[in-house]
């Protein structure tokens, strides 16, 4: 059974992780203002969900390593992108987390 944290309509299957980036801090710099079309992807997201595991040569099941709540490193371009209820999130596979925030 997929662990959510809240009450997400999408459960990641096998060894994927659903992800909510986390905003950088914004820093203007001498009254500059970016659009948002201009900025970098951030490289920290929170993990919302998590699939049940993935599934080994011999038929077994594999536990994930990230747990609901962690936060985590992501590629810029890795995952894909979906929209849920005017929010954005990222699916992706769990060797594609590049490690855990403490």
């Amino acid at each position: 059974m997929a662990k959510t944290k809240a009450a997400v309509r999408v459960r990641p299957l096998y060894d994927r992780v659903l992800l909510r980036r986390l905003d950088a801090a914004e820093q203007a710099r001498g009254g500059i203002i970016i659009p948002d079309t201009a900025k970098e992807k951030p490289l920290e997201a929170e993990v919302v969900a998590i699939g049940d595991g993935k599934r080994l040569d011999d038929g077994s099941l594999a536990e994930l390593t990230v747990k609901v709540g962690d936060t985590v490193l992501v590629g810029k371009y890795g995952g894909t992108e979906i929209k849920l209820d005017d929010e954005d999130y990222l699916i992706v596979r769990e060797d594609e987390v590049l490690g855990i925030l403490n």
